[in-house]
């Protein structure tokens, strides 16, 4: 059984991450969708309104796509998080050449460490790939439109969660 896993914070969830989460599924079997806890972020919404919206927005990919995906909170190192699913393939989205760079230097070091885990990077649809969780909470947060953005539970539960 081939097995991603496919890391980020998710706060909030955005199409751009669910378009990745679709493409991803082509290549696994099982796609373990990894919610770091980084407290140092300061994230909008707590870890279990982040599980609870990426477990819904899954739940419609996994039976449109037929993959298996999990979710699964973690707070260690993302190739110690690897090997705890068993995932074989890290997924990564991009969205520009910035973002390049960056995760150019975590292939690095996350193949210094275990030369046996790949890492796969997917670009999201062009009309996604300006899509950035911390974009869409600014605009949400300035009472700017995030439906084009968002799923529209993820746009209620903004809107909740900044008392709009």
């Amino acid at each position: 059984m081939r097995v991603g896993l496919y890391p980020g914070t998710f706060d909030p969830i955005t199409l751009g991450h669910t378009d990745i989460i679709k493409r991803a599924c082509a290549l696994v079997d099982r796609l373990v969708i990894g919610i770091a806890i980084n407290r140092d972020k300061g994230p909008l919404f707590p870890l279990e309104e982040r599980v609870s919206m990426v477990e819904a927005e899954c739940a419609i990919l996994s039976a449109e796509t037929g993959c298996e995906i999990v979710v699964h909170p973690f707070e260690n190192l993302l190739i110690d998080c690897a090997h705890d699913v068993g995932a074989q393939v890290i997924v990564r989205g991009l969205r520009a050449v910035a973002d390049f760079e960056y995760e150019y230097q975590m292939v690095g070091m996350n193949r210094a460490m275990d030369d046996t885990v790949e890492t796969v990077f997917l670009m999201a649809e062009a009309r996604y790939q300006a899509i950035a969780s911390k974009l869409v909470k600014e605009i949400a947060r300035l009472d700017g439109d995030v439906s084009k953005f968002v799923a529209p539970s993820v746009n209620e539960a903004l809107k909740e969660k900044l008392g709009k």
